[in-house]
């Protein structure tokens, strides 16, 4: 049994092409989007997070949005950027978030990918300490978060507060209890996936990944899911961690998935997503769906993962990405024991 989600780039475009044209399309439609899925009976609405694009950014409004709307699907990102994030806002924001939602948020953070900009970070006022780079600074923002999430108090109330204080230190608020196991480290690399595991931060593994073997992409997964798991095994965290990979899974069951992406390339990719940084970029599953079934049966990292997520081409629209998560459901996850 696996829990399966849909991954959103949430992209807008003012293209006579693009079902979703403006900033305000990519947000109400995403919602829209999670409302259905749930409706269909998928697992979990995630969410791409990028800045200075004309995509997904600040996931807060949309995540209480989605939680307003829904009573039973996870509700997540994958990734938010923690090289722009003030932590300490972020806790109460998560928080007031998953409360809405009724603790069903389920944030994958991480160092981010290659931007639109250059150093955009910068631009929020953020700069790495000396002798550090953007990624030990996006670390270094994700364990002040982690830490205040636990709810422990740590600020020094005022003597003399204009509303009465309970007793001890103060901790950030609204808290929502339980938010803290409900973080996932987005990896691209076995090492920061170790890193997670020590953390207690589930894990997230998406599309692409920092080659490390020249192997094919879900192999390469599966060896750092395992790896994972035995950083958090040795760190003797109590609860059982939970793992996601991110797919491009599109059965062709009607002439528009025909269409489009019936002539889809199967093979996975080499390339520099980074200077001097070699990556893996997975291949798109596109086929009838008894050849998915057979397909999917010989990629390692989905057997190792609890959780695969669906990403979706959101500017075709809300009917038909509905309809590309609803055949997967339908008429490919049960054939292969996800359901």
């Amino acid at each position: 049994m696996k829990k399966i989600g849909f991954l959103s780039f949430g992209h807008w475009s003012p293209s006579s092409q693009s079902q979703t044209r403006s900033a305000a399309d990519a947000l109400l439609q995403s919602i829209d989007l999670a409302v259905a899925a749930e409706e269909l009976g998928a697992d979990g609405a995630y969410f791409r997070v990028h800045h200075f694009a004309r995509q997904l950014a600040s996931p807060y409004p949309l995540l209480a949005a989605v939680g307003a709307r829904t009573s039973r699907i996870e509700i997540g990102t994958a990734v938010i950027d923690m090289r722009y994030e003030n932590p300490l806002y972020m806790a109460e924001d998560a928080g007031a978030a998953d409360l809405i939602a009724g603790g069903r948020l389920q944030l994958g953070i991480s160092r981010g990918s290659p931007e639109q900009v250059i150093d955009g970070w910068r631009y929020f006022g953020y700069v790495p300490q000396e002798g550090q780079s953007d990624a030990d600074m996006a670390r270094n923002h994700a364990e002040v978060f982690l830490n205040v999430l636990r709810g422990e108090g740590f600020a020094q109330p005022n003597p003399r507060p204009m509303f009465p204080n309970p007793p001890g230190m103060l901790r950030l608020e609204p808290f929502s209890a339980g938010l803290r196991d409900r973080i996932w480290w987005g990896a691209a690399t076995n090492a920061t996936a170790e890193w997670a595991g020590k953390l207690g931060m589930n894990l997230q593994s998406s599309t692409l990944k920092f080659d490390e073997s020249g192997q094919p992409l879900h192999i390469q997964q599966a060896e750092q899911i395992r790896a994972f798991r035995a950083a958090w095994k040795e760190a003797g965290h109590a609860r059982e961690p939970r793992v996601s990979v991110s797919r491009s899974i599109f059965a062709l069951v009607d002439d528009r998935d025909r269409a489009y992406f019936g002539g889809n390339d199967s093979e996975d990719h080499f390339g520099y997503i980074e200077p001097e940084k070699r990556a893996v970029f997975g291949r798109t599953y596109a086929a009838e769906p008894d050849v998915l079934i057979k397909q999917l049966k010989e990629d390692e990292a989905i057997a190792e993962a609890d959780t695969l997520l669906l990403t979706v081409p959101n500017q075709l629209g809300v009917e038909y990405n509905a309809h590309v998560i609803e055949a997967i459901l339908k008429h490919v996850a049960p054939a292969l024991g996800w359901r």
